[in-house]
Formats: C-alpha cells, sequence, structure tokens
C-alpha cells in the first residue's frame, strides 16, 4: 500500500501525538568540477533555502538538493546525517523512495505507447479492463485513459480505505512488507462509491487518487506487452542511463548508499521506516537520485522522451476542484498528465510531480524549456512534515533558483 499523495501522508503512519526526538545535524554545501560560468543563485543562497526546508520540515528532518543548470558543475546542499546515531553526512549521491514522482515515470511510458499508436488517450478504462471497474456506482466506460493519467476520473483512493488506513496507522510493522498486487488494491477502491462521475464535454472535475496510476499501469501492460517495471525501465531508466534509478518491487531494501527515515509514536519510541515494501506499484514505486530526476525532468522536458504531440498532451493541464486537501497543500498550479505546472514569480512556469511517502517526500523542478533542473529530498527523523509549509518553503527554493540570472562566480566562491 503505497503512501504517495500529498494529501494522504500527515495521517499515514503511527499517530498524531509524535514525540520530538534530537538528532545531530551537520551542514554542509559543494559544488564539484572545474570553475566555470554559473548562475547567481549560489551555494550559500541554496544552502540558505535549504536550511528553511528543514525549518519547515520541523527542524529535524534531514534534506538534500542538488541544482543543475545550463553551465558548470552542479550545486548541492545538504543539512542532516545518515542515520540518527551517526554523524556521518547525508550521501551525495543517496537513494530514496520517490513515491507519487513514480507517477510522472507512468505518465512517460503510457504516452510512448499512445504515440506508438498501441492505445489511445480516449480509450476507455473498459475497453482494456473489461469489468475491473464496476459496483458501487463506477463504470469504466466513462473513464478514459486522459482521466487515469490527469487525476478527472473521480475514482475512489484505495489509500483512504479504513482498513489500510488502520494497517498503517496502528500496524505499521506488521505490514511494512506488504505484497498486496496492483488489482487487488484496485479491488479495494470499487468497494467505495466514486467521488463523481466524467462528464463527457462538461466541466472538468478533478481529485488526486492514486488509484488511477494502476489502473493506468494495467492498461499499459496490456498495450505494452510487459509488465509496468519492465516498461519504465526500458522506455525510460535505461534509455536514458539512469544508473542509480531502479524499481525495486516486493525488495524492502534501499541502494546504498541512502539516508534512514524515522517516526517516533506517541509512546516515544522510535521506529526506523527505511525498509518496506509498501511502495511497490506504478504510483509510487521508483527508487532515484537528486542527480538522476534531474536528469529525467530535463529529458522530459527537452523533448527527449516523449514526440512533440505527446509532450503538449501532457502539458495540458486541468484546475485541481474536488480535492481541499490538495489545493490546501498546493495552493497554486494546475495538473496534467502525471506533472503539475506551477508558475514562476519571474514569469512562465515550471513543472514538477511531487512525490510524499512513508518518511521520505520528494520535490523534483524542472524549467519550461528543460535547461535547468533542482530536486529537494526530505528525509524524516521524528514526525512527518506539515506538507503545506514545506511546499511553502521547498517551492521558494525552486523559485529562487530557476528564476536566478546568470553570473560569473567560482564554484568554489
Amino acid at each position: 500500500m503505497q503512501m504517495s499523495s500529498s494529501k494522504k501522508t500527515s495521517t499515514v503512519v503511527l499517530t498524531a501525538a509524535l514525540l520530538a526526538l534530537a538528532s545531530p545535524m551537520a551542514a554542509t554545501a559543494a559544488t564539484t568540477g572545474p570553475s566555470a560560468s554559473r548562475h547567481s543563485y549560489d551555494k550559500d543562497v541554496l544552502r540558505r533555502d535549504l536550511a528553511r526546508v528543514r525549518e519547515a520540515g520541523g527542524g529535524d528532518v534531514n534534506v538534500l538538493a542538488r541544482f543543475d543548470g545550463p553551465h558548470g558543475a552542479p550545486l548541492m546542499a545538504r543539512i542532516g546525517t545518515r542515520t540518527a546515531d551517526s554523524l556521518a553526512p547525508i550521501p551525495w549521491n543517496a537513494h530514496f523512495r520517490t513515491a507519487s514522482t513514480t507517477k510522472t515515470f507512468t505518465a512517460t511510458v503510457v504516452l510512448q505507447l499512445v504515440a506508438e499508436k498501441r492505445l489511445s488517450l480516449d480509450d476507455t478504462v473498459e475497453h482494456w479492463l473489461p469489468g475491473v471497474v464496476a459496483g458501487n456506482g463506477n463504470d469504466g466506460s466513462r473513464i478514459t485513459v486522459r482521466d487515469l493519467l490527469r487525476q478527472t476520473s473521480g475514482l475512489y483512493d484505495y489509500i483512504d480505505d479504513p482498513e489500510i488506513q488502520d494497517r498503517l496507522i496502528n500496524h505499521f510493522d506488521e505490514y511494512r512488507y506488504d505484497t498486496t498486487p496492483a488489482a487487488d488494491l484496485v479491488a479495494v477502491a470499487m468497494k467505495h462509491r466514486p467521488t463523481f462521475q466524467p462528464e463527457p464535454g462538461g466541466a472538468t472535475r478533478w481529485a488526486y487518487s492514486n488509484t488511477n496510476y494502476l489502473l493506468a499501469a494495467m492498461i499499459a501492460e496490456k498495450a505494452g506487452g510487459a509488465d509496468w517495471k519492465e516498461l519504465v525501465e526500458h522506455r525510460v531508466i535505461a534509455r536514458l542511463g539512469l544508473r542509480d534509478t531502479s524499481i525495486p518491487g516486493l525488495d524492502p531494501h534501499l541502494p546504498d548508499p541512502h539516508v534512514s527515515a524515522y517516526l517516533v509514536g506517541a509512546d516515544g519510541k522510535r521506529l526506523d521506516v527505511t525498509e518496506h515494501s509498501l511502495q511497490h506499484t506504478a504510483d509510487s514505486g521508483v527508487v532515484s537520485t537528486a542527480a538522476d530526476l534531474n536528469t529525467f525532468f530535463r529529458a522530459l522536458a527537452g523533448g527527449r522522451l516523449l514526440p512533440a504531440e505527446q509532450w503538449r498532451e501532457m502539458r495540458q493541464t486541468v484546475r485541481r476542484t474536488d480535492d481541499p486537501e490538495d489545493v490546501a497543500e498546493m495552493p497554486e498550479g494546475t495538473y496534467g498528465l502525471g506533472l503539475r505546472k506551477i508558475p514562476l514569480s519571474c514569469g512562465g512556469f515550471y513543472y514538477t510531480h511531487e512525490g510524499d511517502g512513508v518518511g521520505a517526500n520528494t520535490r523534483p523542478a524542472v524549467s519550461a524549456d528543460g535547461r535547468r533542473a533542482l530536486t529537494v529530498s526530505i528525509t524524516t527523523t521524528t514526525a512527518l512534515p506539515d506538507l503545506a509549509a514545506l511546499n511553502r518553503a521547498t517551492g521558494t527554493l525552486v523559485d529562487h533558483a530557476l528564476c536566478a540570472k546568470p553570473a560569473k562566480v567560482s564554484p568554489n566562491s
């Protein structure tokens, strides 16, 4: 069971009465490579912005950021330690679970299959998965592939199911090695009535649901003739040479190096939540690094993964309407096909898809032209962060980095 939508993680694990836990922290920043033309957004500004992200996360999270621009070496900063009981700093190339950022990978594969005419965005769910979306007012014949990718299906989010919530909140340790197949999670969603029914030609309603991406992947598997994991590995990961990106599936271990994640319960005991298989399906299953995510999003925005027509489709966004928690946490921007579009203070906009999972939050961003990308990785040491505050702080960091003007500076200045 994936804890991957931005609206879910504040209630996912343990209890609301999470206690503070002191953790030694070290703040460092670095750039690599020779002196080159750099942006005026330097390592000192990045470090200050990252410190504000840490503060927004409750002051006890580990944070790592990497900015890649059109000139020179990457700009990186980190605050925190590799484990709670160590003074070793966060590895620059730390692996982390991307959670819902996986949705952009899944949407990319679906759109590649559309470009190859193996399926259409206007195909219905019923056409590809007969009888799967049915009962309790659910009707797969009224939902298209486009609806799934842009979150306009109205389908119930399986993570909201009371039994699943109880397992995650009250019995996490018992269910951390969950192996529930995607089809069974969809069946859980079908026990509930939809939020709304899509209306062809009518006003578009929107509500975030992880169920949509399980179904999108199931359709991609039929159209593409392979498991969604293999499709992403072949069509995106191998194609871009993302050596530090993987889909572990049911393997609960993170590749090394990585940062350990913790949560503290009402009893004051610290629980290491790093190891689990809860995020193993197409809505949340990708593991990556800041460097690889920047490469992926730059390739996507730069036209290296999708033909122009499908990239245009991906960027056709809709207003978010039926999900007050999502709007409260991410008040700006619209939603496309597995991609958010958020305005910049300097004009224009950037693309992103946040990822929020068990003890880990991912915030990637790429400029519209694909020339600049920045990824922020946040790992908890005590409580889950306030997502609205975290989004404000990471949004400010992204805005500063993507709006900066070019300047000649030394990488080590």
